[in-house]
């Protein structure tokens, strides 16, 4: 009902929020597997789950991105979220808006633009049609990071992808197209780079359709696809840490893990269990980015 109070329960965990129909937002913005539910209410974002457990992935992503060497201004964080609307209850998550956040050091008035947008308004043809008739996924990413330099004069575009692949690999991001690789615009000839943000589609979140429980999550782990440059995630990050060097590095254990998902309230231990044994399975893949 138009013009009722949202509210916001904190409890143990996680929170509860009840939303109301003008919190809701749509967003140009889209995920391979469809839209999800979104609303806006003051400074928080709220989406709810829509083929799995997207919140606790975003919530798993962001929280052990606090035990890397990124700063807290390059990253957005998520919480996890019972959310209420109309008749309705979803599991979900809330982060910040980061345009409005102070911790993200952004003055002035800004907006996100994906590339995918920024190419085809000054291109007339779409970016992701144009990385795929290059041939190879090292010039891929070659091409994606000139193009990034030249629309924006930012420099540096290279250490910023290669550390968005870093974390794509790690956590297993298939969601990773140039609809949802952004940078900040000011509206006139200004930009800056985006905070990391859309880690749902991680960790085998999608227990809909690609990824069911009750089935072995190892062998699960091996059918996970790339979708940026090519399939493989070791292919993608191996090309940019030929081209840019290791960018980040992370130090998090089992406890930390172990930790975070204890401190959740929202979701099945069914889910946890199954997120605690990929996170370890990536942590001892990936044993050379942990100091």
């Amino acid at each position: 009902m138009v013009g009722r109070e949202s509210q916001l329960y904190e409890y143990g965990g996680g929170s509860m929020v009840e939303l109301f129909e003008q919190d809701v937002r749509e967003e140009a913005r889209q995920s391979s597997k469809g839209n999800q539910l979104k609303w806006k209410k003051d400074d928080y974002w709220y989406k709810a789950d829509y083929t799995g457990y997207e919140g606790l992935a975003e919530y798993m992503v962001s929280s052990l991105l606090e035990y890397s060497s990124l700063d807290q201004s390059e990253y957005v964080l998520y919480k996890p979220e019972e959310i209420h609307y109309g008749a309705q209850s979803y599991t979900g998550c809330r982060s910040r808006d980061f345009l409005t956040d102070p911790s993200k050091g952004l003055k002035g008035k800004w907006q996100m633009i994906t590339l995918e947008r920024l190419f085809y308004h000054n291109y007339g043809e779409s970016l992701y049609r144009s990385i795929f008739r290059i041939r190879d996924c090292e010039n891929r990413l070659r091409f994606l990071v000139e193009q990034m330099e030249k629309l924006t004069g930012l420099r540096g575009c290279g250490v910023y992808m290669c550390k968005l692949l870093t974390i794509d690999a790690l956590f297993l991001n298939e969601d990773r197209h140039t609809h949802n690789i952004a940078v900040l615009w000011d509206g006139r000839e200004g930009y800056a780079y985006c905070p990391f943000f859309d880690q749902g589609a991680s960790l085998l979140a999608d227990t809909m359709m690609d990824y069911p429980l009750g089935q072995d999550v190892i062998m699960q782990m091996t059918k996970a696809e790339a979708k940026t440059f090519c399939r493989s995630f070791d292919e993608q990050l191996d090309a940019a840490q030929d081209l840019y060097g290791d960018q980040m590095w992370f130090h998090f254990g089992e406890r930390q893990i172990r930790g975070l998902l204890e401190a959740d309230s929202v979701y099945s231990k069914e889910v946890k269990q199954r997120v605690y044994t990929i996170l370890l399975q990536q942590r001892r893949k990936y044993q050379y980015m942990f100091r």
